[in-house]
């Protein structure tokens, strides 16, 4: 059931309670969780957090857990499946689910005791009407003694052939509307793809209740980035939702003119601009940043060597020395930096790079600290999925959870650390995967593979920086084809999960389009080819559209995946 008010439907209810707050391993999820803590400790909430990579971790948690909690808090987990099917849970226990995934399994919709769907109420959430996917079961047994042998009167007989006419037609019309239930079912769950960032539905909880700080929208703001980076939403939906923030953000950070009500210098203070869209540029030297960010490596095509040429007129033509360019940022010279953004966007467009500049938020701490969201995102997902290995599992997140408090700033910069080294492999993954053809036309979608051996190749078992290295990788080779048709197809994605168990991971993604609207097909596609070819497949991971697969059941896998997309 939606909630319509957050507060009281929500928050009132669980503050007097023990609550399991179950978090998803991803930046927006962690920012919705950093909210709801800094709620739960204004009004000393008891809580219990742990971290769920998958769906096995989160029925776990929950078989770990039920008996001593009845309130339970899912963040980015648990909107899109049926989750009373999943966990069984006694009647007396509820489940609040602020979940970014769509679409929304149609029984948590309409489930009005144990389920709270947390959703912004503004969201194009297209469920279809309760009428058409359940009505009540009728008594349509046939009853065998009325069956007539003859001799009844003529007026019983003629009752009788009247009933089974009418038992007919509800047969038939009840077959209609399972044909129709199924249709309306399949177009609705037929793509998967995201809503309003959870953090920012948490922080509209706390702007309600008046308890909004400056910390938190500075969540919120990482929160929607992220979906941003990852290519979640639509680029309509996240200028729409940077000027909800932005309002946010001028209540929260005006500074007046006189003495007494000025902010002191110390503190943070975020800052709404237009930004260059240079991966991590500010903490890096501009020429790794230019090479290191998919946009502008794509669009240079640096794999070539005709792409480094460009690179360097495309520096020439901005009057930047090699020398100034390859040094940190930081240590850049004063009358390059100030007007370098001006001088970087008017040379862009000759080269072809008009979307070089992006609406985004910077904060401050201070003097000396300023990072911009993007660079917190790509910090915490590198500390999120680190592949070494520091103590148990859920060391990288409590770490990555860490690192977005703003007294923990030598962990952020651990995590900037990672982001580079991670930005440099797929840089190099991408460039060895197009100049050895390793993308193929399979048909209805594009396929590569990494072979085991591969540098780098452990960071891509992780999800997300798989799910990077595809979308990259699709942008640049939909620059160096010349293919026309092959640069509106979907690509599918495989690199080894663990060779010991012999299998792979594999993502599919969509097309990479002007008017591409962020809708994924490849999870239902998935489902379906695994279940045509009897291919052992783990559907573990709350994003449908990546799966752990055998690695020899992957051929006959891909062939079933391309008869059905064909």
């Amino acid at each position: 059931m939606f909630v319509s008010d957050c507060r009281r439907e929500f928050y009132d209810l669980i503050v007097t309670q023990r609550v399991l707050l179950l978090v998803a391993s991803d930046v927006d999820a962690l920012c919705a969780c950093k909210i709801l803590q800094a709620l739960f400790q204004c009004d000393h909430v008891q809580y219990t957090l742990v971290p769920v990579a998958g769906w096995q971790e989160l029925e776990t948690a929950f078989l770990e857990h039920k008996d001593q909690f009845k309130y339970f808090v899912l963040i980015n987990c648990g909107a899109n499946v049926d989750l009373l099917e999943i966990l069984q849970p006694e009647e007396d226990t509820f489940f609040f689910v602020c979940d970014s995934h769509r679409p929304i399994n149609v029984v948590n919709v309409y489930n009005d005791t144990q389920i709270k769907l947390l959703v912004k109420q503004d969201d194009d959430l297209d469920v279809p009407a309760y009428d058409d996917i359940f009505r009540d079961e009728e008594d349509e047994e046939e009853d065998s003694e009325n069956e007539s042998d003859g001799s009844e009167p003529l007026e019983k007989r003629r009752r009788f052939e009247e009933e089974v006419i009418e038992r007919t037609m509800k047969r038939r019309q009840r077959r209609e509307w399972e044909a129709r239930r199924r249709e309306i079912l399949f177009d609705y769950e037929q793509y998967e793809y995201h809503g309003t960032s959870s953090a920012m539905v948490m922080f509209d909880l706390a702007w309600i209740m008046s308890k909004d700080l400056n910390d938190m929208l500075w969540w919120a703001i990482v929160g929607l980035t992220d979906q941003w980076v990852q290519d979640k939403i639509t680029q309509m939906k996240y200028v729409t939702d940077i000027g909800i923030l932005q309002r946010h953000v001028s209540r929260h950070n005006h500074r007046n003119e006189d003495e007494e009500n000025s902010l002191s210098i110390d503190c943070m203070r975020i800052a709404f601009e237009y930004d260059l869209r240079l991966a991590l540029y500010q903490h890096w030297s501009l020429y790794e940043s230019l090479c290191n960010t998919s946009y502008t490596s794509a669009s240079l095509k640096l794999w070539s060597v005709q792409g480094q040429k460009r690179l360097q007129e495309f520096l020439a033509d901005m009057g930047l020395p090699l020398k100034q360019v390859k040094q940190k940022f930081s240590s850049m010279d004063m009358s390059l930096k100030e007007n370098l953004r001006e001088m970087i966007e008017e040379s862009a467009n000759k080269f072809g790079m008009k979307d070089l500049r992006v609406q985004t938020f910077s904060i401050h701490f201070g003097f000396k600290n300023k990072f911009s969201a993007s660079d917190i995102v790509y910090a915490t997902t590198s500390l999120m999925e680190n592949i070494e290995k520091e103590g148990p599992e859920t060391t990288n997140f409590i770490k990555a959870l860490d690192s977005l408090s703003r007294g923990n700033l030598d962990k952020l910069h651990q995590g900037l650390g990672l982001a580079k080294k991670q930005l440099r492999a797929i840089q190099q993954t991408v460039a060895s995967c197009i100049c050895t053809n390793l993308v193929i036309s399979q048909g209805p979608f594009l396929y590569c593979s990494l072979m085991e051996g591969t540098p780098d190749v452990k960071l891509f078992s992780k999800p997300v920086s798989l799910c990077l290295l595809s979308k990259y990788l699709l942008k640049s080779f939909v620059c160096s084809t010349k293919n026309k048709r092959c640069k509106l197809l979907p690509l599918v994605m495989a690199a080894p999960m663990d060779v010991e168990q012999g299998t792979v991971i594999m993502v599919g993604i969509p097309p990479e389009t002007e008017s591409s609207d962020k809708k994924n097909f490849f999870g239902r596609a998935f489902e379906k080819a695994a279940e045509s070819t009897n291919s052992r497949t783990l559907h573990n991971h709350f994003e449908m559209s990546i799966i752990e697969l055998k690695t020899e059941d992957r051929s006959k896998f891909l062939d079933a995946l391309i008869s059905l997309l064909s």
